[in-house]
């Protein structure tokens, strides 16, 4: 009788360490909240590598923090509620078109501290020269870190083309 009361008690609390557990795994602090469901369907996969591209092109409202760029927040917030650990994730954000002001080193662009938070978690930021242009940004104008490639276009095709899945907005 003992023994099986000890193997509930076990098991309970296996079960609620690792329900929590899970609630407490995020990637990006602050950014990208996420509502794990119980009995979902297609949970994330801890045995895969992950190698996604983001086409980051939607533009924010002044003031606010981009949808798009939050929305690579939320992604690696779910891979690490499901398990996946940070280093079988390649995360790539390429910035181009109407978003190109998000990556902007000014000091009222509120989405400097989620590209930090999303660097400091490993993702890539990148920025398409032919956008920088159009917006007359130079590299100085950028906040720190952010890669600047040839164009998204080339980005986009030549990652895709190694087999990453890319994730548009």
């Amino acid at each position: 009788m003992l023994r099986h009361y000890l193997l509930g008690l076990t098991a309970t609390i296996l079960m609620y360490s690792t329900a929590h557990a899970q609630e407490r795994a995020v990637a990006v602090p602050s950014f990208g909240d996420i509502a794990p469901i119980d009995g979902s369907a297609e949970q994330p996969d801890p045995d895969l590598r992950y190698r996604v591209v983001f086409s980051i092109t939607e533009a924010a409202p002044p003031g606010e923090v981009n949808r798009s760029l939050e929305k690579v927040a939320r992604y690696l917030n779910l891979l690490a509620s499901g398990g996946v650990l940070p280093e079988a994730a390649n995360i790539v954000a390429v910035v181009h078109g109407p978003a190109t002001p998000i990556v902007a080193n000014i000091s009222n662009n509120p989405n400097l501290s989620l590209i930090a938070a999303l660097q400091d978690a490993g993702v890539t930021i990148a920025i398409c020269s032919q956008a920088m242009h159009r917006a007359q940004l130079n590299a100085d104008d950028l906040a720190p870190n952010v890669r600047i490639d040839a164009s998204a276009l080339t980005t986009l095709t030549n990652l895709q083309l190694r087999g990453w899945a890319v994730v548009y907005d």
